[in-house]
């Protein structure tokens, strides 16, 4: 009885489309791309997702006049419901409306496809059980919100907000591909870029003191 069961469970893994395939789809099709609407196609995944695509923005080195700061905010809100417990993602209405941005559908668009597509061919389910009970999902909750508050008061045109934004990306693939192996690698990150951001500055406000 086993032998038909096990064929049946790996056939039923090997259709299931990978992560980056949907995103992509989406991203690609016509009409709006709200923040609202990510929760209404990724249901299950709405706050892992969200955040991701709210994150990758100031994660990567591109000029972005300010919006970032809006996107952090977001993922700030969505962390909070992350360590209170909800099981559906609530947004306020001008969150909700908020738009990912030419610069996240055309210019993000093919790098995230990339990077997601190299973490699916190394991450594996691994401590699933820490995603799945409600002790582990808000002490990820409270990282992902450090990480963003993080990002927020980086010293600005300074770059560093890319660094722990690039840890939240990380933890927020972590949760879609439940592997605890990536969600450290995504912590590890992030404490790397908020250390780098506080030492550096330091020694500019050291600096500046020093001139004046």
């Amino acid at each position: 009885m086993a032998g038909p069961i096990d064929e049946h469970t790996s056939e039923d893994e090997d259709d299931v489309e990978p992560f980056s395939d949907q995103l992509e789809a989406w991203l690609s099709s016509e009409g709006t791309k709200t923040v609202g609407d990510m929760g209404e196609v990724f249901a299950e995944k709405s706050f892992a997702v969200t955040v991701l695509l709210l994150m990758f923005l100031p994660a990567l080195p591109l000029p972005t006049g300010g919006v970032t700061h809006v996107f952090e905010a977001i993922t700030v809100i969505v962390a909070a419901q992350m360590v209170l417990g909800r099981k559906t993602l609530w947004l306020p209405g001008w969150a909700r409306r908020r738009e990912l941005g030419a610069a996240t559908i055309e210019k993000a668009l093919p790098f995230i496809a990339r990077r997601i597509r190299w973490f699916e061919r190394f991450a594996r389910p691994r401590a699933v059980w820490f995603f799945d009970r409600r002790v582990g999902l808000r002490f990820v909750g409270l990282t992902i919100a450090g990480l963003a508050i993080g990002a927020a008061l980086s010293p600005p045109f300074s770059g560093l907000d890319t660094i722990p934004s690039l840890g939240a990306v990380v933890i927020a693939l972590s949760i879609i591909l439940e592997d605890v192996v990536v969600f450290v690698i995504g912590a590890a990150i992030g404490a790397a870029g908020i250390a780098l951001s506080i030492t550096l500055g330091a020694a500019a406000v050291r600096l500046f003191q020093g001139i004046f």
